[in-house]
C-alpha cells in the first residue's frame, strides 16, 4: 500500500505543499487526501477528521503503513531515510548541514513574512505587496533575508537549484516562491531566475494547476479580499 499524505486546500496550505512537491519531484509513490479547511474548531469536519491520524491537528499528515508522521521537517527527514537512492538531502555533509539550517529557519522564521503574505496562489494582490514593504520594516527585513540567503546559496553552489540539483530545501521554498509572485515582490535577476525555474518544477506546475481549479475562497484565509 501506498502512503497517504494528508493535506489542506492547495491555494492557501504552505505547509502541505512542502512535502507533496517533495514526493512528486522525487517520484515517490503516494496517495494524497485532501482536508478541505471548513474550519478551524475543535468540532470542524476538517479537525474531526484529521484528529484520527495526528494528535497535533495540523497538515501536512504522512501515513506510511499505519505509522503517521507529521510536521514538515520530520515528514522530509523521514523521506530521506526511507529513500536513500533519492538523495533528497545534498550528499556533501557541509551543504547537508546548510540545507538542513535554512530548512529549519523557515520552519521557524520568517514570521511578518507569513502573517503578510499569506500563501493564495490564485490571487493577485501587488498593491498589498507595495503596502506591506513599505509600512512594515519586520516584512522588509524577513524579504531582504529571504534574498540575501537565495543569493548567497545559488552563488555558492552554482545553480540551477540552492543546492545545485533538487533538494529538500527547495521545496520547502517552493511556498515562499508562491507568496513573492502573489505579492509581486522585486527580485534581483539572480533570485528571479531561480523563482522561475522552481515555477518550472513539474511538481510545482501540478500544485499550481490543482490550486487554480479548486475556486473554494474561504473568509478566513482572505485578508485582504472579500467574496465577489
Amino acid at each position: 500500500m501506498s502512503m497517504q499524505l494528508y493535506i489542506g486546500n492547495k491555494n492557501y496550505s504552505s505547509w502541505s505543499m512542502r512535502p507533496w512537491v517533495l514526493l512528486r519531484q522525487a517520484e515517490i509513490p503516494f496517495e494524497e487526501v485532501l482536508l478541505r479547511f471548513d474550519a478551524f474548531t475543535p468540532d470542524s469536519k476538517f479537525k474531526t477528521e484529521l484528529a484520527r491520524h495526528s494528535p497535533a491537528g495540523r497538515v501536512p499528515v504522512l501515513v506510511d503503513e499505519g505509522f503517521a508522521v507529521w510536521d514538515t521537517l520530520a515528514i522530509a527527514e523521514y523521506l530521506a531515510e526511507k529513500y536513500p537512492e533519492r538523495r533528497l538531502w545534498p550528499a556533501e555533509r557541509q551543504a547537508r548541514a546548510r540545507a538542513r539550517s535554512v530548512c529549519a529557519e523557515m520552519h521557524t522564521g520568517f514570521g511578518a513574512l507569513r502573517s503578510h503574505f499569506p500563501m493564495n496562489i490564485e490571487a493577485s494582490l501587488p498593491e498589498v505587496g507595495r503596502r506591506a514593504l513599505r509600512e512594515h520594516p519586520p516584512v522588509r527585513a524577513d524579504v531582504d533575508r529571504l534574498l540575501q540567503m537565495w543569493s548567497e546559496l545559488l552563488s555558492t553552489h552554482g545553480g540551477p537549484m540552492l543546492f545545485g540539483e533538487f533538494s529538500i530545501a527547495d521545496a520547502f521554498f517552493a511556498p515562499v516562491v508562491k507568496r513573492l509572485l502573489t505579492y509581486a515582490v522585486p527580485l534581483p535577476p539572480v533570485v528571479a531566475a531561480y523563482v522561475e525555474r522552481v515555477q518550472a518544477l513539474p511538481g510545482v506546475i501540478a500544485w499550481t494547476a490543482d490550486a487554480l481549479a479548486e475556486h473554494d475562497f474561504l473568509d478566513f484565509e482572505e485578508p485582504y479580499r472579500t467574496r465577489a
